[in-house]
């Protein structure tokens, strides 16, 4: 009778064990399902690397792209780093990529127009840093082209690499 109740328990917790494991494995493709209904329209341009999109059901969504880092509005280059990425998107159609929100409900992705990576772009025309520190979370294939990006626009000396620039990083932390 004790064996028997020792058992019973044990399947019951055998059953939640494997209902956990099963919900567990789910998850990770759950997060990575683009769950925008896109295209996506872009409504605002923040700055240099957030906007702000409509998407197919009308529901607004704050987007920080990932991968990148972009001068602050008040910092040297923010006003054309904000510029040049409207000239790519603002009021355009963009499909959104992503994994993950931030701690402020941000939507950290990659948006792409016509099958093209605007975050890269950002970087390749000079107007935001490779963000090294989150190079984790994008694929290797990024992280080469993103860093590959950057060093060509230094060489060049295009966009914020014509003058001295402070990273956005350093910036925010000694505000």
């Amino acid at each position: 009778m004790i064996n028997e109740r020792i058992m019973k328990s044990s399947m019951s917790r055998n059953k939640r064990l494997g209902y956990i494991l099963l919900v567990a494995a789910l998850y990770p493709l759950n997060v990575l399902s683009d769950s925008l209904d896109c295209p996506c329209k872009v409504v605002k341009v923040t700055d240099g690397d957030t906007v702000h999109v409509l998407d197919r059901g009308k529901v607004k969504h704050k987007i920080r792209l990932g991968g990148i880092d972009a001068p602050e509005t008040k910092q040297a280059f923010g006003k054309k780093s904000k510029q040049n990425l409207s000239d790519l998107i603002a009021s355009e159609s963009v499909d959104v990529e992503y994994s993950k929100r931030d701690r402020y409900g941000r939507i950290i992705g990659k948006l792409l127009k016509d099958g093209q990576d605007i975050n890269l772009k950002q970087v390749k025309d000079g107007y935001a840093w490779h963000y090294k520190a989150y190079q984790q979370e994008q694929s290797t294939l990024d992280q080469a082209l993103y860093d590959s990006a950057e060093t060509g626009a230094r060489k060049k000396r295009i966009g914020l690499w014509s003058a001295p620039a402070v990273a956005p990083w350093e910036y925010r932390r000694n505000k």
